[in-house]
């Protein structure tokens, strides 16, 4: 990428919303190919713009200045105009005095530049199931662009490579074993991180003694659901199917959130007695919780991140985090998952 610096004329009031910008290096340069001989239309050419559209920018400049730049002589073309020649000599004068300056000012940018796209590339794409944890975690850490999305759709953005890092959560083997082979297949590197447990959320003191999914079923109880795609919908409807019990017989099954802190806020707020969610969001709410399964959290990338430094602080960070938050469970041995991977 080439970087230069240019000066401008800028024609017009302070107050003025659309100022006329004219590039000086642009009208000197034009202005030089007529004074050594040639004809505007022949200029024009060799700039590869209408003649029309420089002709009407020379009126606009002409009339900014408030004097003419150049003289139209019949029998002769057209000649620079004394100001013309001025303009010119004041141009080639700044470009002397300001080189040197302008060189080295130059050069700060583009290291400026430099830096920035260094930091750029260090900002790793990071989709992630809706988690608390993992939000903290990529806070404290820095350098993550972290995208929520249902564990399904991170899994598929990271295979086709429009993210670099994938958390997703599993609530069974079979279904672990199944997600492993394919990444695998594909030459990611999975590390699992924490367990936790989910379950229903409910207002505080359970008012209306919801104790099982088949509680959902009363007419009266509002479900508030999670967006297709994510692995606590999934979950939800694995149970509801174990149990033989029909989603569209569940009131509000169709309405959806996307985090499980939404799912809480909707509670609290009355619009909704029950939705799915991990145990911290019910304990940080002052919310009722059943639990219904415990499930481990995943994190899946490329060999080539896997061995990052700044991935082994997230990891690390995830790991202590959990370990120290209530409804999880640290986890960093595969001895721990056996038969999950």
């Amino acid at each position: 990428m080439r970087i230069q610096i240019r000066p401008t004329l800028v024609f017009g009031s302070k107050s003025a919303k659309d100022p006329a910008v004219v590039d000086l290096v642009w009208l000197t340069a034009l202005l030089k190919d007529i004074d050594h001989g040639k004809t505007l239309m022949s200029a024009c050419k060799k700039m590869g713009l209408s003649y029309r559209n420089v002709w009407q920018k020379l009126n606009d400049v002409e009339r900014a200045l408030g004097f003419k730049l150049m003289d139209r002589v019949r029998g002769h073309g057209s000649q620079l105009s004394e100001y013309a020649k001025y303009l010119i000599q004041f141009t080639d004068d700044f470009d002397q005095k300001t080189m040197r300056l302008g060189q080295s000012s130059l050069v700060h940018l583009e290291e400026g530049f430099a830096q920035f796209r260094v930091k750029a590339k260090e900002q790793w794409r990071f989709a992630s199931s809706s988690d608390p944890v993992i939000q903290k975690a990529v806070l404290n850490i820095g350098g993550f662009e972290l995208i929520t999305s249902g564990s399904g759709e991170a899994l598929e953005r990271l295979l086709n490579y429009e993210v670099d890092i994938a958390g997703f959560h599993v609530s069974d083997p079979q279904s672990s074993r199944i997600i492993s082979q394919k990444l695998q297949k594909e030459g990611m590197q999975i590390f699992p991180v924490m367990k936790r447990i989910q379950g229903l959320l409910v207002a505080k003191g359970n008012p209306l003694n919801i104790i099982s999914p088949k509680d959902l079923l009363r007419p009266k109880i509002r479900f508030l659901n999670r967006q297709k795609g994510s692995g606590t919908r999934l979950l939800l409807d694995t149970i509801l199917t174990k149990e033989g019990i029909d989603a569209w017989g569940i009131r509000g099954y169709e309405n959806e959130e996307f985090t499980h802190s939404a799912i809480a806020m909707s509670i609290l707020a009355k619009k909704a007695d029950v939705g799915m969610g991990v145990k911290s969001v019910a304990l940080e709410n002052g919310l009722g919780f059943i639990q219904l399964k415990e499930e481990i959290f995943f994190l899946a990338m490329n060999e080539e991140l896997s061995a990052n430094k700044e991935l082994a602080k997230l990891i690390r960070k995830i790991r202590a985090l959990s370990g120290a938050s209530p409804g999880y469970r640290s986890i960093g041995l595969n001895k721990q998952i056996a038969g999950w991977l």
